[in-house]
């Protein structure tokens, strides 16, 4: 975090919501009394939410408290949706992404999927937020994930930071 935070500060042309702050100790008591994931909650005291582009977006705690609508039962989709089993914790080109309440893993929605709720199964991205964020939003991988071609390379501020910060070739 510490490099990507002084790549950001060294980066006046890059988009300035990039990296979030981070919650306190009261806001995180109060947001687990409320039910939010320990694990989501010792995440927002390093790093209270990314907006890695236009495509993926890792919630902040606000943000994604206003974001749980997405883990309720839809009709019709075989997707195991529960507020219970399920914590909404960001947005990857429009599909929403899980935290799973009793497992830990980051889980989406498989890529070839038209509307997200009809999707058959969920795919994990990660064994736990830390990972996700590190293994995937935090080094080359991102572009893959976020689908980033040759022609957005040079548009994408998230990347830029993460060349920056030397997470990324």
């Amino acid at each position: 975090m510490e490099a990507l935070r002084s790549a950001q500060a060294e980066s006046p042309d890059l988009y300035r919501y990039l990296l979030g702050g981070a919650i306190d100790d009261e806001t995180a008591a109060a947001a687990e009394a409320d039910g939010v994931p320990r694990e989501f909650l010792e995440f927002c005291r390093v790093l209270d939410g990314a907006d890695c582009g236009p495509s993926v977006q890792l919630f902040g705690l606000e943000e994604a408290e206003e974001h749980q609508y997405y883990c309720e039962p839809v009709d019709g989709s075989p997707l195991p949706l529960s507020p219970e089993k399920l914590f909404c914790i960001g947005m990857i080109h429009g599909t929403p992404v899980f935290l799973d309440r009793m497992g830990g893993g980051v889980l989406g929605i498989p890529v070839e999927h038209r509307e997200w709720f009809e999707a058959e199964h969920f795919e994990q991205l990660a064994q736990g937020l830390e990972a996700f964020f590190l293994e995937r939003l935090a080094t080359s991988e991102y572009a893959r994930l976020a689908l980033v071609d040759d022609e957005m390379v040079e548009h994408d501020d998230w990347l830029k930071l993460l060349r920056r910060a030397g997470l990324a070739d």
